[in-house]
């Protein structure tokens, strides 16, 4: 036996990265520049400006990158650089269509015109308004309406004179009959100098109070007369119609004249042709719903009784549908619009057009009821989505690639009960011109670029964001700038060269390698906070790297109370694992938790069981349906080995189970392949292995360690069980050698390495490894193909070898057997004759 060999320990200052002096020479934040420019996405921030510099239709811009790498921020900062000196997009209104009122009129104007268009318009409504009653009471109105009124009685009572002419003499007189709203002539009997009804004159014809033969001259007379009486009402009826119509016509003309002049200003204002059409078919309307504009100022309109006033119709209702639906006002905005939607609901995201439910219980919309959404108000501009958002709301992804692949949009109401629905509406569509950025995950971006073959026509530019960036003396210098930049901001105190380093560390160890650091700046800058208010709290002026420990401690408190509670079932003994002594086939690996917000390592015991047969090597885990396809592989790749080491010249004769102890959940990964290969050795060899020694790294077919995650938490996690069961000084982790730059490790593990209270050590194959583990040389092959007497691989080769011949005898002695009791049977079996 040999002792642990220090060859393969990692030197102290290899366990954590720390800013140099060169790299980080500052007493305080104060002494630095606050950090403007973006750090880190170099990659990400040339593809973003790339697809806002390309117009081409399609080349929107997918950003991926992982949550929490500040996407958004930089997003709206580079969106806000390339707003610079740019065209402020138009406004958008909506107005009536008054021959096709379900599709209404789109306007586009100038930034700032819509609005001032609205207003010029309620302008000229509120001259209408105030004038037109007065218009209808002048002095020339009624001049021009008694002239045609006069005109008119003069050839009625022409016409009255021409049948009393015809009438005089006859016995006969003309009277006029009031029907309604009409008189009508009639022609009826003259007795006693009074006018008689035929019916009357009848009846004293039958009293024989008038003479029959003269009431059959005057009723002959009066049927003669009747025929020309009704060809003259006729007539009569005609000139009335006639006379309405000249009233209506002066109606028309003066209403026109007085609205041609208040509307030329608003002509005058807008030359373009689409807008001076929509004015003309303003005033048409005007024209046609006259009497409701006349009636605003008479306080009513006829009823259908005579003397009978109805009240009039509202101004609002009156000039409802000449109102302007001003969608997008773009009077303050700079440049062009930058909208990020953070609930990008259908109705938030492409508009809506609103019902009213009315009176009587119905529902009813119009083009003033049409609302525009974030899409449409970014029109000219860029809007900003988290694209896994947008795809969870009914609607909104194929609406979005529709209007992104025709470039317009038509804005409708997405409702799923469209069947009862009542929108009736179907407005002009709007020319989109807009840049649409999307935030998703990686994952997202494959998935739909491999499923939905519209997405490599519509996002054609992917800024695919990291998520650390290398360690530089540029790159510390930018990150203490972005502290400085962060105590400005937020008014915190200014941190010293210890806080800043702290900062730094920290930031490297989160990346998960001493060459990298994180660009997670929001968690970052969360940090900062909790170290300054740790700085307050301590009446500090300024924030130490002390403070920020205590931050990143209290923050770790916070998440781990699991951790905590497996480590005392540890302590108390109910989880077994052993921190001294020594056992065959049992070994110690490492587990990483995951809680979301925290990770931590813990210890698990793995043991190995050998014995002959033809099984091979047993996966418990896996044969009871607990291990992932990641395990399995490990576990497959030890047969491997073991075949290419031990089985080139005798069979495997070998049945091991291999279990990880008091596991009562799902298992996968093959960080612990290697450790189940050490426990398989010690079993094979019967050589014990250290229980103060945790080990973890996977493993290949040739046996080279092979690197894994969460090394900082697996050796932090074991440190502490050494740690509550009493550090002896022979106590540590064994890791792969390519981890050794992956280590960021605590303070107070790196201190108990120091005092070499505890050790690390670091392998490149299972054979280094072995001879950590037991302290026995693990013996190299030799030329004949046999390794040298006392290391493990002799022992294990010998083991199988042994395995192998009982195998064999055992295989020999079964055939004998049986060959045995053949012979007795045919002995006993009579001949036949």
């Amino acid at each position: 036996m040999v002792k642990t060999s220090t060859t393969f320990e990692v030197p102290v200052e290899k366990l954590k990265w720390t800013p140099g002096p060169d790299q980080l020479s500052i007493k305080t934040t104060d002494d630095l520049e606050p950090q403007k420019d973006i750090i880190g996405q170099k990659r990400g921030v040339e593809a973003f400006r790339f697809g806002l510099g390309m117009v081409k239709k399609g080349y929107n811009i997918f950003v991926t990158g992982q949550p929490g790498t500040g996407r958004l921020s930089t997003v709206r900062k580079l969106l806000g650089e390339m707003g610079d000196g740019r065209a402020t997009p138009s406004d958008i209104c909506y107005v009536n269509n008054f021959k096709h009122p379900e599709a209404p009129i789109l306007l586009r104007f100038e930034p700032g015109q819509g609005d001032r268009f609205k207003k010029d318009m309620q302008k000229f409504l509120d001259n209408i308004k105030r004038e037109v009653p007065q218009l209808f009471e002048s002095e020339e109105y009624i001049a021009r309406k008694n002239e045609i009124a006069e005109a008119h009685e003069k050839k009625v009572m022409g016409f009255y004179k021409a049948i009393e002419d015809q009438v005089k003499d006859t016995g006969l007189v003309v009277v006029r009959m009031q029907m309604g709203p009409i008189q009508r002539p009639d022609v009826v009997p003259l007795v006693d100098g009074e006018p008689k009804r035929m019916i009357e004159l009848e009846e004293l014809v039958d009293k024989g109070r008038f003479p029959r033969d003269e009431f059959e001259k005057l009723r002959d007379k009066r049927l003669e007369l009747k025929e020309q009486i009704d060809h003259i009402v006729q007539e009569l009826k005609e000139l009335q119609k006639e006379v309405g119509e000249k009233h209506r016509e002066v109606d028309k003309l003066m209403f026109l004249a007085l609205a041609q002049e208040f509307v030329k200003p608003v002509r005058e204002e807008y030359p373009d042709g689409k807008i001076s059409r929509y004015l003309d078919s303003v005033l048409d309307n005007m024209v046609e719903d006259l009497d409701s504009i006349k009636a605003l100022g008479s306080g009513g309109q006829p009823g259908p009784i005579p003397g009978m006033i109805m009240p009039g119709p509202s101004a609002e209702m009156v000039f409802q549908p000449y109102q302007v639906n001003l969608l997008v006002d773009n009077t303050e905005t700079q440049g062009p619009p930058v909208i990020v939607e953070s609930y990008p609901t259908y109705r938030n995201l492409f508009g809506s057009i609103e019902r009213v439910m009315d009176r009587m219980g119905g529902w009813h919309t119009d083009y003033t009821k049409i609302k525009a959404g974030s899409f449409v108000k970014a029109n000219g501009g860029y809007l900003v989505i988290n694209l896994m958002d947008a795809i969870m709301e009914p609607g909104v992804w194929q609406t979005l690639k529709r209007a992104l692949k025709t470039e317009k949009i038509e804005i409708e109401t997405f409702d799923p009960y469209y069947f009862i629905s009542a929108t009736g509406l179907k407005p002009e569509p709007i020319e989109m011109a807009v840049k649409v950025v999307v935030l998703g995950s990686p994952y997202l971006y494959a998935m739909l670029r491999n499923y939905d073959e519209d997405v490599p026509k519509i996002f054609k530019v992917r800024a695919d964001y990291e998520s650390s960036m290398d360690v530089t003396d540029e790159s510390v210098l930018e990150v203490a700038r972005f502290v400085k930049g962060e105590v400005d901001r937020n008014s915190l105190k200014p941190f010293d060269q210890s806080g800043v380093a702290a900062v730094l560390e920290e930031g490297v160890r989160w990346a998960g390698r001493q060459e990298k650091i994180t660009t997670a700046f929001p968690g970052l800058g969360d940090l900062l906070s909790e170290a300054d208010y740790f700085a307050g709290r301590a009446g500090a002026d300024k924030v130490t790297g002390e403070h920020v420990k205590e931050a990143i401690e209290a923050k770790v408190y916070r998440s781990n109370q699991v951790e905590e509670r497996i480590q005392e079932m540890i302590d108390r003994g109910s989880l077994f694992v052993d921190t001294d002594g020594e056992v065959a086939g049992q070994v110690n690996g490492l587990a990483v938790y995951s809680l979301g917000d925290y990770m931590f390592g813990k210890p698990s015991r793995i043991t190995a069981v050998t014995s002959l047969g033809k099984e091979g090597i047993i996966n418990i885990e896996r044969e009871a349906d607990m291990s992932g396809p990641t395990h399995n592989k490990g576990m497959l790749i030890l047969s491997g080995f073991l075949r290419s080491r031990f089985a080139q010249d005798k069979p495997m004769s070998l049945a091991a189970s291999i279990a990880f102890e008091q596991s009562y959940g799902g298992i996968d990964g093959d960080s612990a392949s290697s450790t189940e290969l050490y426990a398989l050795l010690s079993s094979l060899s019967g050589v014990p292995i250290r229980q103060y020694i945790a080990v973890t790294g996977s493993v290949n077919q040739y046996g080279e360690v092979q690197p894994i995650g969460g090394v900082n938490q697996k050796v932090e996690g074991f440190f502490l069980c050494c740690k509550h069961a009493g550090l002896t000084g022979k106590q540590g982790v064994m890791i792969p050698y390519p981890n050794i730059k992956d280590l960021m490790l605590r303070d107070e593990v790196i201190e108990a390495v120091r005092n070499g209270k505890f050790h690390i050590w670091a392998v490149k194959t299972i054979d280094e490894g072995i001879e950590i583990l037991t302290g026995m040389k693990a013996g190299g092959r030799k030329t004949d193909g046999t390794y040298p007497a006392k290391t493990i691989n002799k022992l294990v080769d010998d083991k199988l070898r042994g395995l192998a011949d009982k195998l064999a005898a055992f295989g020999k002695d079964e055939k004998d057997e049986k060959k045995s009791s053949a012979k007795k049977t045919t002995k006993k079996t009579p001949a036949k004759k």
